[in-house]
């Protein structure tokens, strides 16, 4: 990367590159998602009850979404050192899983169990917050577009290891568990040089055409894993068959570089024209001058030159600093929404409490589903649920990635017409309370639908969640405040999956002829329709906070015109 350190085209190609490594990593952060393929392996060998089961789930989600202590490190150590502590969590956490399960130990006390799931998952809390708050700085113009790309890759994570599980693995769960503790801490080995900040992270004029294209290539991911989940759940298994279709989806991870190495390509050539004069660069740019240009923010226009100039006299000015202390100009204030805030500043606005509180019912009952997928499948009279776990995978990639562009589109509307963020998430959590109610009916093909419904909601409240936090409480801070936000989802996971999905379960298989095994579509019908009543609620809550933040919109997009970057 030295030979390509200075001069703008090796800015873009360091800033897409970074892109390209960041999706990599995302693409392989969620191990998570496939709890539901070892979970019945992990009940069989240690003999769990269906609560003690879903409390290791809970742990699991605690560990992936509690990273206060990451954010905390985000504005105190490199990227590239965030991601390796996070690859080095994977190892261990699910080594420790791999060493039980395959029983090469002994089986370990439940609460050091909890700890070891804990600590794997927490890996993505590293992984997440290193990718997004980097690459949002590098994109400051485009973070829902960002965050949708990324969000989206660690939702599609899932159908990726679900498409290894199943070509290489041949469905294994405990070659799954060693897959998971080694891939995440090669990856990000691999790509955590890449993952820097850009000093000058002004938007180029072909950056939307550049989304369109990655984007592009997303979709075509998504829709080819779709295809190929059907086609290997209907056709007879073939491992060849199988290797082929895994090795292109690999290919299709590699297709985000072109991108980079376009602006690599452009910058070789440039070096062989004549660097623009000083006198052309000052024309081009209202009149200053090229080290003047140098000192504006990144994102801020040179149509407020005026301001920011006369800002900085006088924050420079002796007396004006003189009379501050003394008391006849007033201090600093507090930011306002739109402005920077640290995580103190935000626990004090009721808007950053409605916002956890929307995504704690959308996210909190999703997982509940999540977590409980296998057992779902089992009840419902399915000795294998990898098509369903695939299917909520490749949709909850689609709502990230259809939620981040979708938003990203409407909230640059002009001023009267810019639509909140948090809108699309009223309409998300409608259709997911349709999503559960198909699972508590538990009729032909509702599992198959209900996982699609599922997954493409899921996803779109982390794609509106992200930048929607990032636009009313600053990206300077964003690290505490975003891994603060994310607790909903283990608070959720708690309380509907720990406590009612469990409770509910077991007590109906004791009335059932197994008693540590439930069958029928009664054994969550109950849990689901009060999940469906959770939806509902969240979806009236983000109408409320919709309505209270639309000011707040109509400020920061003047005109159209992008919020300024605020680092």
């Amino acid at each position: 990367m030295a030979s390509i350190s200075s001069g703008p085209s090796s800015q873009l190609t360091i800033k897409w590159l970074g892109l390209a490594a960041s999706i990599w990593i995302q693409a392989f952060a969620g191990n998570a998602y496939t709890f539901s393929h070892f979970s019945p392996r992990l009940k069989a060998v240690l003999h769990y009850s269906q609560i003690e089961l879903n409390n290791l789930g809970v742990a699991k989600d605690i560990g992936e979404n509690v990273g206060l202590i990451t954010g905390y490190l985000s504005n105190k150590l490199p990227a590239w050192l965030i991601l390796f502590i996070g690859g080095l969590e994977a190892f261990l956490g699910y080594g420790v899983l791999w060493l039980v399960v395959s029983e090469r130990i002994a089986p370990l006390p439940y609460w050091q169990m909890c700890l070891a799931i804990c600590i794997g998952a927490n890996s993505a809390t590293f992984f997440n917050t290193a990718v997004l708050v980097t690459t949002m700085r590098n994109f400051p113009q485009s973070r829902g577009t960002v965050v949708g790309i990324l969000k989206g890759f660690v939702g599609l994570s899932g159908a990726i290891f679900t498409q290894l599980y199943t070509s290489f693995l041949f469905k294994n769960p405990v070659s799954l568990l060693l897959l998971l503790s080694t891939s995440p801490f090669a990856v990000s080995v691999a790509c955590m040089g890449f993952v820097r900040p850009v000093p000058d992270a002004t938007r180029e004029p072909e950056e939307k055409r550049n989304f369109f294209l990655v984007h592009v290539i997303c979709v075509s991911l998504a829709l080819y894993l779709l295809v190929a989940t059907f086609v290997q759940d209907f056709l007879p298994s073939n491992p060849i068959v199988s290797g082929v279709i895994a090795t292109v989806m690999l290919l299709f991870l590699f297709a985000p570089v072109f991108v980079a190495l376009k602006f690599f390509i452009l910058g070789l050539f440039k070096r062989t024209e004549e660097p623009p004069s000083r006198r052309n660069l000052e024309k081009e740019d209202g009149g200053l001058s090229w080290d003047d240009r140098k000192k504006f923010p990144p994102g801020m226009s040179t149509s407020d030159s005026a301001t920011s100039l006369s800002e900085a006299e006088i924050e420079n000015d002796t007396d004006v600093l003189m009379a501050v202390g003394e008391g006849a100009v007033p201090r600093k204030r507090k930011p306002r929404r739109g402005e920077d805030f640290n995580l103190r500043q935000s626990l004090l606005k009721a808007d950053f409490w409605l916002l956890f509180f929307t995504f704690f019912c959308g996210v909190g009952s999703g997982v509940t589903a999540i977590n409980n997928l296998g057992q779902i499948g089992q009840a419902q009279g399915f000795t294998d649920v990898t098509i369903f776990v695939t299917l909520l995978g490749i949709w909850n990639f689609l709502g990230r990635l259809g939620g981040g562009a979708i938003s990203e589109k409407y909230v640059r509307i002009l001023c009267r017409k810019a639509v909140p963020r948090t809108l699309w998430l009223a309409g998300a959590q409608c259709l997911m309370a349709v999503a559960h109610l198909l699972f508590a009916w538990a009729g032909t093909s509702s599992l198959h639908v209900g996982s699609i419904l599922l997954g493409f909601c899921y996803g779109v409240h982390f794609s509106v969640m992200v930048p929607t936090a990032s636009e009313l409480f600053g990206l300077k801070h964003f690290g505490k405040i975003y891994n603060f936000l994310t607790m909903g989802d283990p608070v959720g996971s708690l309380l509907f999956s720990g406590v009612i999905a469990g409770y509910l379960y077991d007590m109906e298989a004791r009335d059932g002829p197994q008693a540590d095994q439930c069958i029928g579509a009664h054994c969550f019908r109950l849990t689901f329709l009060i999940m469906a009543g959770v939806c509902l609620v969240g979806s009236a809550a983000s109408v409320y906070v919709s309505v209270r933040i639309k000011p707040v919109y109509q400020s920061l997009y003047k005109s159209g015109r992008a919020v300024r970057d605020l680092h």
